[in-house]
């Protein structure tokens, strides 16, 4: 082999490593996300107020970018507050908190339990994983200004696992939200992603950058940066209550733990033992008051703050 020769395979197969190794790193989001997040899920099950001797008001409303949403409204004659309900990435669907609906009312709270985007009746065929379901936060929280029902009413938004990201979002984008529940919550998705393939030190360096970048191009470079983590810093003085379980196995603890460092001081938190990512103890979700600790914790935590 000549000398040129030579030099250009030693130039040539770094390079090529080094391209092949961008090209893995790229195709690993697409690849991982497509098919969890280019659907419309239409939930196999889903509960009624009837069922929990409410009578809801079904309401569709129009986001700013143009999706008509449905969501189910639980009145009360002057309520404390009025709580925004937000469910997870795939299941279950809102109606789920119908339950927790039941319980609120009984303390004198009113609901809105959210369907959000590309989920049962709402409109839309993307998830967008917390980068765009703010704006159907908004859709709810222009309702509620709107309605001379609730005058005055605090505003609380309550979310379970991508509910709970979109929740902490919400919170940041719109400042007439006066306090939070975030349950289960990733503080980037970026973070979780990540987590749940195991990366960390140099391999996660190497792989954030792609996450981003896909989510980016997918969904817009205006919501790019949009992520719990940040959004949670814009909290200001605002009460929230922060849960997860330790033996998380859906979104790791760590993300609870990069959401505190993030958090202002006066957040209040709660951990529970086990693998517990609907942080109700098993069986008990649809009947929350029966899961007596975690009623008591919710409880507090509204009428700590919102008790006349």
């Amino acid at each position: 082999m000549n000398t040129q020769r030579k030099r250009r395979w030693l130039i040539g197969v770094p390079v090529g490593i080094i391209l092949l190794a961008v090209a893995i790193f790229a195709a690993i989001p697409p690849l991982v996300m497509h098919d969890m997040v280019n659907l419309h899920v239409t939930f196999s099950e889903t509960w009624t107020g009837e069922e929990y001797d409410l009578a809801p008001t079904r309401l569709v409303l129009t986001t700013q970018d143009g999706l008509d949403i449905v969501a189910y409204e639980v009145y009360t004659e002057n309520p404390k507050a009025v709580v925004i309900f937000l469910s997870g990435i795939h299941n279950p669907s809102v109606t789920a908190f119908f339950g927790h609906a039941r319980m609120l009312l009984d303390e004198g709270y009113a609901s809105i339990l959210l369907e959000m985007r590309a989920h049962g009746e709402s409109e839309g065929d993307v998830i967008a994983l917390g980068f765009e379901e703010h704006l159907d936060t908004r859709a709810v929280v222009d309702y509620i200004r709107a309605n001379p029902r609730y005058a005055e009413t605090p505003i609380v938004v309550y979310g379970l696992s991508m509910g709970g990201a979109v929740a902490i979002n919400s919170i940041g984008q719109i400042p007439e939200i006066d306090a939070l529940i975030s349950m289960s919550a990733y503080s980037a998705w970026d973070d979780v992603f990540l987590d749940n393939m195991g990366a960390s030190g140099l391999l996660a360096a190497a792989q954030r950058p792609f996450v981003r970048l896909y989510t980016g191009i997918k969904y817009g470079w205006a919501n790019h940066n949009i992520n719990p983590r940040d959004e949670i810093q814009k909290l200001g003085d605002r009460p929230a209550f922060l849960i997860h379980s330790r033996g998380d196995t859906q979104v790791p603890y760590a993300n609870f733990e990069r959401l505190i460092e993030h958090a202002p001081a006066h957040v209040e938190t709660w951990v529970r033992e086990g693998d517990l990512h609907f942080i109700v103890k098993e069986g008990l979700f649809l009947t929350p008051r029966e899961d007596t600790e975690y009623a008591e914790r919710i409880l507090g935590f509204l009428n700590g703050h919102f008790a006349p």
